[in-house]
């Protein structure tokens, strides 16, 4: 499963699950937005996880399970497990990882073949010094459709990029899809542009980017910036991060993925979809499909639906609105009166089409770089030459 295929579902309603398996990390990255290190034990039940995922069937899963944390390689046995147990019921599954395994402290360029498979090594850091893997974590992204490992300025000063680009081609080699998450300030960021020649040059163009812009979250809150400015609530914004699932980390499974929602308690009724020892995956959708307002939300966003029908002005923030929502009885009415019964979903789906219309592309647009889009499918260019002057 490449990137691109991945991405592009992110407008369809249950379409994708996310699974935080533990907010724990070697690392302690300036911009994490979950705030993870080493001796945080927040982490949902692991045989609680296993039971949710086992209860996928083919009729009823979700196309796309993200494991993700934290770092989900530190438990590289239950990441193979929710893997084999959701591609048993026809998911495909990908992994997004920190690198902490990839660190060698030494290397070499060149090129070299891998030992076990014959394959060549191509790139200067494509050499087998520091791409050795331990066995049950090789074993765990084996298990995967997809690896993605996150790279960036914070990143780098726990991992040398050379060590993740060897880490890379050993995963390559492997026959696992593999894609780079990078974060940076924005489009004149002149990290992102020698980043994104870095990994073009070293891969040929075949290992796509998705790129994201640091939001003030976790340790990042005290000193990044807002991506962007919030919508008019004239217009309709849809919010597609109102689309998949989020198994949070402590079991609660939450209709978004806005890291104040995951981690704040309580959860706003109207973006609680239960707990996974409680539910089982048939539940948690039906709850995230039949919502009259997350529907809503999907088709105009909350700050559009707090304008329209809610009691007072909208609150604060994009995603602080849709917060302050939970407690507007009006806005709560409205979205019923549009969007129940077969008419508010068939407004969910029209939707949903009508955001993937521009495909994986189109989705960073909205809700990543937009002026690296174009890189989330294998052999985009880079960065449009204009910005990419300004950039140096």
């Amino acid at each position: 499963m490449e990137l691109a295929e991945l991405v592009a579902r992110r407008p369809f309603p249950a379409a994708g699950l996310l699974i935080g398996l533990t907010r724990r990390c070697p690392l302690r990255c300036a911009h994490c937005s979950t705030g993870s290190d080493l001796f945080t034990r927040q982490e949902p039940d692991g045989g609680q996880l296993e039971r949710f995922v086992g209860s996928f069937t083919e009729e009823n899963r979700p196309d796309v399970v993200m494991l993700t944390g934290g770092e989900p390689l530190l438990l590289p046995a239950l990441a193979e497990r929710l893997s084999t147990l959701a591609r048993r019921a026809g998911s495909r599954t990908a992994l997004l990882s920190g690198m902490f395994f990839a660190r060698s402290g030494s290397g070499r360029s060149g090129s070299a073949r891998d030992g076990s498979t014959g394959r060549r090594l191509s790139g200067r850091y494509g050499g087998r010094r520091g791409a050795a893997i331990p066995p049950a974590i090789l074993r765990a992204i084996r298990s995967v459709d997809h690896f993605s490992a996150s790279l960036d300025v914070h990143h780098e000063r726990e991992v040398p990029r050379a060590d993740v680009f060897r880490a890379l081609h050993r995963i390559r080699a492997e026959g696992v899809a593999v894609s780079l998450h990078l974060t940076g300030t924005g489009a004149a960021d002149p990290y992102l542009a020698g980043l994104t020649r870095a990994v073009e040059e070293e891969f040929g163009g075949q290992v796509p980017c998705l790129v994201n812009e640091v939001r003030p979250f976790g340790r990042a809150a005290s000193w990044a910036r807002p991506a962007r400015s919030g919508p008019d609530p004239a217009a309709a914004s849809p919010c597609s991060m109102a689309a998949w699932p989020v198994v949070a980390f402590d079991g609660r499974v939450l209709a978004c993925c806005n890291q104040d929602t995951v981690d704040r308690r309580p959860v706003p009724a109207h973006l609680d979809l239960g707990h996974i020892g409680a539910d089982d995956w048939a539940t948690v959708r039906r709850r995230a499909l039949e919502s009259p307002v997350l529907r809503m939300l999907r088709t105009v966003g909350p700050t559009h639906l707090a304008a329209r029908y809610g009691s007072g002005p909208p609150a604060g923030s994009y995603c602080g609105g849709c917060r302050a929502l939970g407690g507007d009885e009006a806005a709560m009415a409205g979205a019923q009166a549009v969007a129940g019964g077969a008419a508010g979903a068939l407004l969910d789906l029209t939707a949903a089409v009508r955001g993937s219309r521009e495909g994986a592309q189109g989705v960073v647009r909205r809700h990543g770089c937009a002026a690296y889009a174009p890189l989330v499918v294998a052999g985009g260019p880079a960065l449009p030459e204009s910005e990419a002057e300004e950039a140096r």
